[in-house]
């Protein structure tokens, strides 16, 4: 029976842990939009579940207008012979180790476009079913991130019944410390995800800010490049072609400005992860970086997301049962995760 019923429930496994993932993050918002509503904890669940579909829905679909626009104009000047590729900047060549071949790369398709396109048309041709793949996953992912938000609005509206369960859950697997460790689990879920995934999105808002502002060709692409790379900690590998694409195509006051930019994103993370991580709760950047790693290699593009936390949760729970976690401490910082 058990094997029966993970074999039926494993398709909605991803979205049912996101779900949870999601309710356990929001549940303070939720306590105190049920306050303001006069405890009406049906009304603040779907006023919740509203607001969070909006913050996923408006920036996903104006992604996807610049993401379509950008690739559609590019396209067309391709065809009509129009697209105008500035050289590269001087200093592109004194780059280690990849600096010459991509120099090199550069001026050529700067030069000769058409002669570029022909030389490595073999690899765009096999790279385009992964790109076109790769552009259904993310629409995939967006809609079961929407299925999850709608599941998560359910668990708030039945908190109570949810902490409940979980208290049973935790106490038949970890007996008298069953309560602790719900505890490390609600408070490890909610910093990682305001410290890890708010970051990134933060981050990325603010980088797209710079991205729309100097015109930067395929904002939505650059976008979502950007947030992969800023879950996946490495960020800025993301903002140097970008700069160095400013440099090279417009004005070096627009390009200064934009590498300052830059600059003030790249440096957010060290001011905001220490406020939205939490205290007692910090994880290793190695074993979310091998969470995000992971639940990409299990659950495609959805564990770019999920794999982080989870991973997160295990190492706080496997440090805790060594001795080296006090997880009293950890619910002393988050006075509201007792009730879920």
């Amino acid at each position: 029976m058990g094997v029966t019923c993970f074999l039926l429930m494993r398709p909605f496994l991803n979205m049912i842990l996101a779900a949870i993932i999601i309710a356990i993050g929001v549940y303070p918002g939720y306590r105190i939009v049920t306050n303001a509503v006069r405890g009406r904890t049906n009304l603040a669940a779907a006023l919740c579940t509203i607001l969070l579909l909006v913050v996923m829905v408006l920036p996903a679909a104006l992604l996807a207008g610049t993401l379509a626009d950008g690739i559609g104009g590019i396209i067309h000047q391709v065809q009509a012979g129009q697209l105008n590729i500035p050289p590269p900047p001087s200093s592109l060549e004194k780059l280690p180790l990849i600096g010459s071949r991509l120099d090199a790369f550069w001026t050529l398709c700067s030069t000769n476009l058409s002669e570029a396109v022909s030389r490595f048309s073999p690899q765009i041709k096999e790279a385009i079913p992964g790109l076109l793949s790769a552009s259904a996953g993310i629409g995939g992912v967006l809609l079961q991130i929407l299925i999850a938000i709608v599941i998560a609005g359910f668990l708030l509206a039945n908190s109570k019944g949810s902490g409940h369960f979980a208290d049973r859950v935790f106490v038949r697997i970890f007996w008298d410390q069953g309560a602790e460790y719900k505890e490390l689990v609600a408070a490890t879920v909610r910093s990682v995800t305001n410290g890890i995934l708010g970051v990134a999105v933060i981050q990325t808002l603010f980088a797209s800010v710079g991205f729309w502002m100097v015109g930067l060709p395929g904002t939505g692409l650059w976008a979502i490049l950007f947030l992969v790379a800023a879950v996946l900690q490495v960020g800025v590998i993301v903002l140097i072609p970008a700069v160095l694409y400013v440099f090279a195509a417009d004005s070096t006051t627009h390009a200064v400005v934009f590498l300052a930019w830059c600059i003030v994103v790249g440096l957010m993370d060290n001011v905001l992860k220490p406020i939205l991580l939490g205290r007692g709760s910090k994880v290793p950047t190695l074993v979310i970086f091998i969470g995000v790693l992971g639940g990409f290699v299990l659950m495609n593009i959805m564990g770019l997301f999920v794999g982080a936390i989870v991973l997160s949760v295990g190492y706080k729970l496997f440090m805790a049962w060594l001795g080296d976690e006090v997880p009293e401490a950890i619910a002393a910082d988050d006075p509201h995760s007792v009730q879920v």
